[in-house]
């Protein structure tokens, strides 16, 4: 004699969803101040959705303002020492030192162009075209910050144009197990 089974109960066939569940936006990229999801970029308060941004370049930013100056300002000091000097007529009285100190304070500027330039580096700049316009999307001084979200950026875009993904290959938790 078999044991017998309780009858077994299949859900109803008439069973509708009203709508899609919408998955939640998955993280490629987060820290203060920027976010990067499949759906959106965020950063500093601005939004721009993911399909919507198109011609991705990079640039480098305009040098340090203040390094500028200053060399524009030794620069002419040196050139107005060099005239006031050629004026006076004193050039021909100068000891041989006196011209060697002048031909090595025309490097003061190059010095000077070369420390602001390691000191204080041109940004690095993300720029895009976001409903027809040309925009600076992001800004960064530091150059690893600035290629993570600029890698963060294009593997969105790839999610985008792939039809979304719903965990990308680079998501921070590398095994999710099947639901």
């Amino acid at each position: 004699m078999e044991p017998t089974r309780p009858p077994v109960h299949l859900p109803d066939a008439s069973f509708e969803v009203s709508g899609l569940a919408r998955p939640r936006p998955v993280d490629l990229y987060r820290a203060p101040g920027v976010r990067i999801t499949n759906e959106a970029f965020i950063v500093a308060g601005r939004k721009f959705s993911i399909p919507e941004l198109t011609h991705l370049q990079t640039a480098r930013g305009p040098h340090d303002r203040l390094t500028l100056r200053a060399v524009m300002v030794t620069a002419a000091v040196l050139v107005g020492i060099g005239v006031a000097l050629g004026y006076t007529g004193d050039l021909y009285r100068l000891p041989a030192t006196t011209y060697a100190g002048l031909g090595l304070a025309a490097f003061v500027p190059v010095g000077l162009a070369l420390m602001g330039h390691r000191w204080r580096p041109p940004a690095y700049e993300l720029w895009g075209r976001y409903k027809g316009e040309t925009v600076l999307l992001f800004s960064s001084d530091h150059e690893r910050q600035f290629g993570q979200v600029t890698r963060a950026l294009i593997r969105a875009r790839e999610a985008a144009r792939l039809g979304g993904l719903a965990f990308p290959p680079a998501s921070d938790t590398p095994y999710e197990p099947m639901p």
